[in-house]
């Protein structure tokens, strides 16, 4: 299980206005590309984008469903990117001060990384979590959507 924190100088509305843009994962999620189509009701629990996972428009072709939401402190996602993985990914939104404190939780639950040293699993996605939430950050703070 990966575990991640970062702080946005935004409040969770802001932040929770970034997740609930389908569209922006491609901007702000490592590894992924573009969305190619999103329900009208995301992120209603049940719903589901499609995207790209890879680079330059190269790549493996997949969905992200949501499993729960609660606007603006949580929204848990089923990604996958099969064969390779499907991951439960947990984004809690907690305020701090005038801005957000984002947990971002995730790890596989099946596909091939399932199969791998966990410890090896849980760094690859740490890193790119930091990442994912610095740019993440960015979005949110500038007030950037899609």
């Amino acid at each position: 299980m990966s575990v991640n924190e970062a702080y946005v100088d935004a409040p969770p509305e802001a932040v929770y206005d970034v997740l609930a843009d389908a569209h922006s994962y491609g901007h702000w999620v490592v590894g992924s590309s573009r969305t190619r189509r999103a329900d009208d009701d995301w992120p209603r629990p049940g719903s589901e984008f499609h995207h790209t996972q890879g680079a330059f428009g190269i790549g493996l072709p997949d969905s992200t469903q949501v499993v729960s939401a609660e606007r603006p402190r949580t929204l848990v996602l089923e990604a996958r990117i099969r064969p390779f993985a499907v991951n439960k990914v947990e984004f809690r939104l907690l305020p701090s001060g005038r801005g957000t404190n984002v947990v971002m939780v995730e790890y596989p639950t099946g596909g091939l990384a399932r199969l791998a040293p966990g410890r090896l699993v849980d760094a690859g996605l740490w890193l790119r979590n930091v990442e994912s939430l610095r740019r993440l950050r960015e979005l949110a703070e500038n007030g950037q959507r899609s």
